[in-house]
């Protein structure tokens, strides 16, 4: 649903003109109220979050079907146009104008808000904000993670027979849990629609917990040493399916691994692409009455696009990590097909350019070591030189093979002796060993490809023996 604040003369006219045009042109709705501030939207069977500077007509679908109604929320002085649409579940589109927020029927999904957007809707319904507040303890803090109306002990009775009513608390089904030999846990969802998510657990002996969610069903970007990259993208994950894998994280794990302490979205997708329901479930997971995380305790992964990265980094106090991969546009272009469109030079600058406004901050490099391909003394010496100037750490990682892919893992020998020339040019660097890699939950290993895949890209020739070997 989309709110716009109107001149009281000007609601009849705006709603007869919508209902002339089934296919909805939206960017006139800014050119005829350039003023018109858009307010945190309310929602129908499907919400859409629009930006209506960009929203171009050819973004809408022809089956879009658009009612009208006359509000007088929040305040009698106030009037709105409410336009409430009802698009198909498969939906989005590509530059994330438009982004289709599922409902469970008729009813409001609560994860799918930020506080003051809960807030905001207990007080539609005519109750104070501490009820809202105490709604949102119970769903995020105090131990309690409420799935139902059962575990909300404390609220108003009639403010829990309305939330019965016309709210839902889940957005998520668990479908399976795999423990991996190392403790290491990846749980399943279904989703409404019947999709299938994975969601990782990875504990440490350390007392640190962390939950690498997945942002999207599949991934759009077809990296070649990525098992979620065969699958293609199916369609983005709302708000609420995000933050729900930390909260049913929690509720189910917490008393077997200790409680969730990071949060990483390098799960299945490319998160900025999701940039929207990225950020507000970002925003859900560190709000102090809530998940209460720490801003840099949650990082959101990129495999580089630049204009969202921009805008992150701009909007979010969230922790960074850029999957970078390769030293060179040449091997990048190939494993990396983002690299075509945004390259080394304007990826790494457009970092030294954003982070200059931000406070003792560091940017997280992955480097996935693909022997043969970007693992070589050279590629270490060009790795240094490319990263000058960056406030950065630098995570090796093992590659963890699966039947999606050619390459092989470099040698443990290989990556130490790597590590060490980056460390020797005094670079802040760590090896990650692989973790649940027997059930798949290791990193490149989620998901499940259907009878159409993604292409594997035509290998260059001088890595045609490295990769064949």
């Amino acid at each position: 649903m989309w709110r716009l604040p109107l001149a009281e003369d000007s609601v009849m006219e705006m709603g007869c003109m919508w209902m002339r045009r089934l296919q909805a042109r939206a960017s006139s709705v800014l050119h005829n109220h350039p003023s018109m501030p858009i307010s945190p939207p309310l929602t129908n069977r499907y919400s859409a979050h629009v930006s209506f500077s960009s929203l171009e007509p050819s973004v809408l679908p022809r089956s879009m079907k658009l009612s009208l109604s006359y509000l007088s929320f929040p305040s009698p002085n106030t009037r709105f146009l409410s336009i409430s649409s009802s698009l198909p579940h498969s939906f989005s589109a590509s530059d994330g104008v438009v982004d289709a927020v599922p409902e469970m029927g008729s009813k409001i999904l609560l994860k799918g808000m930020r506080y003051p957007q809960l807030e905001q809707w207990v007080q539609s319904h005519g109750f104070r904000p501490g009820q809202a507040l105490m709604l949102w303890k119970r769903l995020y803090g105090n131990n309690i993670w409420a799935h139902n109306i059962d575990e909300l002990e404390g609220l108003n009775k009639d403010f829990k027979k309305v939330l019965g009513e016309r709210a839902e608390f889940r957005a998520l089904s668990v479908e399976d849990i795999l423990t991996a030999s190392d403790r290491t846990r990846k749980i399943l969802f279904r989703l409404d629609d019947g999709m299938v998510i994975e969601t990782v657990v990875i504990p440490c002996d350390r007392g640190r917990t962390t939950v690498c969610v997945s942002s999207q069903v599949g991934c759009a970007m077809n990296c070649q040493f990525c098992y979620t990259g065969r699958m293609g993208l199916k369609r983005h994950l709302t708000t609420a399916e995000i933050v729900e894998q930390v909260v049913f994280a929690q509720r189910l794990l917490t008393s077997e691994v200790g409680p969730i302490t990071n949060v990483v979205f390098m799960g299945m997708g490319e998160p900025l692409q999701n940039i929207d329901s990225v950020i507000q479930a970002a925003e859900i997971m560190v709000d102090d009455q809530g998940l209460h995380l720490s801003p840099r305790k949650v990082t959101v992964s990129t495999s580089g696009l630049v204009p969202q990265l921009r805008r992150f980094l701009h909007e979010s106090n969230c922790a960074l990590a850029v999957s970078l991969n390769a030293t060179t546009d040449e091997v990048r272009n190939w494993i990396m097909p983002i690299n075509r469109k945004y390259n080394l030079h304007l990826l790494l600058d457009t970092l030294r350019e954003g982070l200059r406004s931000k406070h003792n901050y560091k940017v997280l490099f992955e480097y996935v070591m693909l022997a043969g391909v970007n693992d070589s003394f050279d590629d270490a010496k060009r790795l240094i030189d490319l990263v000058q100037g960056i406030p950065c750490k630098i995570n090796l990682i093992e590659f963890n093979p699966h039947c999606g892919s050619l390459f092989r893992p470099s040698s443990i020998e290989n990556m130490i002796k790597f590590r060490n020339i980056l460390a020797e040019a005094r670079c802040t660097v760590f090896l990650r060993k692989s973790r649940g890699d027997d059930q798949m939950a290791a990193c490149g290993q989620l998901g499940k490809p259907g009878a159409i895949e993604a292409p594997l890209l035509r290998i260059p020739e001088q890595f045609q023996r490295a990769v064949n070997a």
